[in-house]
């Protein structure tokens, strides 16, 4: 099965890295990204975001490619963007506040890098290492930035409501109603991710492009003897992290280095089995984003090419066609699909229709993770 030549950038995950100032954040995007950012023991040593954009790990990416032999293999990507240390007053505009917060409002993803080390040789910002007064701090910041992006759509609904016509007020009412819940939540210095908001208030508010209700996964950055165990800082961030429903990863900075330096396969996975560890940081963190975001993987798989492809959970067979091509969406006929465990089970195409695992499916499927497909569209 080959997939056509695409002419569109298919969905890519973007995360923007954050955290206090010497927290670890630029060695942790050079080791995931393998691209040098600079790094310093000052605040601030990062000024302009470092960008870089890796492949997604997935074994069966891995395992197609050994079974097709294709020309060509493309993974998945993921865009890291390592954004400038935020420090307290950063909503006021203290530091780098203002350069900090418009580049985190560009991502959809928020990876936030806390401190989970001891190291008298890399200054706090605060001089003392206490994971839970740093995550405080920066989310107390972030609610403050929204907080001043919210005040400022309010009084133009408010004014709004006085000029429109009724049959336009219901739509602000929506918003200004919207607007309070959330109000209420960013001035006991929370995010607006943990109000419950229906699908139309969410809809209402959309265009104000709050960085709280943005999903943000937290980031331990432990020391190489406990980037398997764990320690009583990550303890603080897991009890943090569980009160919020959120998640937490566990990273070695320096490790993850050290293993960007290995090119040899059975090496990495050597490196990895000594330090107690199963999978990499970069791994577990797009293993994570993945989870919080409802992201899935299809794939398209032949002697050209194989490929993988992220689309959303619960996406359809001609919204996965459009991942692809837009016009294959558009004259979307069907699909040819087996998944990648029948694969995997019966070795190859031809055994898998020979065992009637291989499915003609219409416009009403939906795909799931791991399916291996062919579109038929007309235009």
């Amino acid at each position: 099965m080959t997939a056509p030549v695409r002419t569109i950038e298919a969905m890519a995950l973007n995360c923007g890295i954050v955290g206090l100032p010497n927290v670890g954040k630029s060695t942790i995007f050079s080791a995931l990204t393998s691209a040098p950012a600079e790094a310093a023991n000052y605040p601030f040593c990062t000024i302009n975001p470092n960008v870089g954009i890796v492949d997604v790990p997935d074994k069966r990416l891995d395992t197609l490619r050994g079974i097709f032999n294709p020309q060509r293999t493309i993974p998945a990507s993921v865009e890291f963007v390592d954004i400038a240390g935020l420090v307290k007053g950063a909503s006021k505009g203290e530091g780098l506040g203002n350069q900090f917060l418009s580049h985190i409002r560009e991502v959809g993803l928020i990876a936030q890098v806390v401190r989970c080390f001891d190291d008298p040789d890399i200054i706090h910002v605060n001089n003392r290492v206490d994971p839970d007064s740093d995550m405080e701090a920066i989310t107390i910041e972030l609610a403050l930035a929204d907080l001043d992006t919210l005040e400022k759509r309010r009084e133009r609904l408010r004014h709004s409501l006085r000029v429109q016509a009724k049959v336009d007020q219901k739509a602000a009412e929506t918003a200004l109603a919207a607007l309070d819940k959330i109000a209420a939540v960013l001035e006991q210095g929370g995010a607006a991710r943990a109000v419950p908001l229906t699908g139309e208030e969410r809809a209402a508010v959309f265009d104000c492009h709050f960085i709280t209700l943005k999903p943000q996964i937290y980031v331990c950055n432990v020391d190489e003897g406990t980037a398997s165990a764990g320690n009583a800082y990550v303890e603080a961030v897991r009890k943090r992290t569980a009160a919020e429903s959120a998640e937490a990863v566990v990273i070695c900075g320096k490790c993850e280095a050290e293993l960007a330096d290995i090119r040899d396969p059975e090496e990495k996975r050597a490196f990895l089995e000594d330090l107690g560890l199963e999978e990499s940081g970069l791994t577990a963190l797009v293993h994570a984003a993945y989870r919080l975001l409802g992201l899935r993987t299809f794939f398209t798989a032949g002697a050209d090419e194989c490929r993988a492809w992220t689309i959303r959970a619960g996406d359809s067979a001609p919204k996965a066609a459009g991942v692809i091509h837009t016009d294959f969406e558009k004259g979307f006929i069907k699909a040819e699909v087996y998944s990648y465990e029948d694969l995997l089970r019966y070795g190859s195409e031809a055994r898998i229709k020979e065992a009637g695992k291989y499915r003609i499916e219409g416009r009403e499927y939906v795909v799931r993770d791991g399916d291996v497909m062919f579109f038929k569209f007309n235009v």
